[in-house]
């Protein structure tokens, strides 16, 4: 998906979810990215990015993080700036993980959790996470440098079973269908 006839840019990934109910452990979502050299866009990636991190140049960072969802509307925020990446990395996919500890949970165990991908004012993606109710983690967007060196934004809601580690070294096997 080109926006407006030109690549993604600045593009935000934000994600809410409603707290746990009182007396139940906190529910813990978190936005991870993971960037591909050109060689191997669907091997291991060359960096992650999560809550703690950021990308070696600054391209991908966390603005926004929140290990309860607490907190009115998007309680975290993961910022892209897709332009600004090396022509080393030929793609990068961003997905959504559930924490596991201290007690096993799925998207369909969580309320009100919407994930959005915007450019500017211009809304790509829009997800509820029902399509993907059984899988405590999930692909959300990947974006593919062309042959022309532009990059390409694609929509991939796909569920997972993995932990959290184990999700972030897979995600990148994961093609959008």
């Amino acid at each position: 998906m080109r926006l407006d006839g030109k690549e993604p840019g600045k593009v935000e990934v934000r994600l809410k979810w409603d707290p746990s109910p009182l007396g139940e452990a906190p529910r813990h979502l978190d936005i991870v990215a993971a960037a591909y050299s050109v060689d191997a866009p669907y091997g291991r990636p060359a960096y992650v990015v999560h809550y703690d991190s950021r990308s070696p140049d600054g391209t991908i960072n966390m603005t926004r993080h929140s290990q309860t969802g607490q907190g009115f509307g998007f309680v975290e925020v993961m910022v892209l700036e897709v332009e600004r990446l090396s022509s080393a990395y030929g793609r990068v996919v961003v997905g959504v993980v559930i924490h596991q500890d201290p007690v096993p949970r799925t998207f369909g165990d969580m309320s009100n959790a919407g994930v959005v991908v915007i450019a500017g004012y211009q809304e790509l993606v829009n997800d509820d996470f029902s399509q993907v109710a059984d899988s405590t983690a999930t692909t959300v967007v990947e974006f593919i440098r062309n042959g022309s060196g532009e990059w390409e934004l694609h929509e991939m809601i796909q569920g997972s079973d993995s932990d959290p580690a184990s999700f972030m070294q897979e995600m990148g096997g994961i093609r959008h269908s």
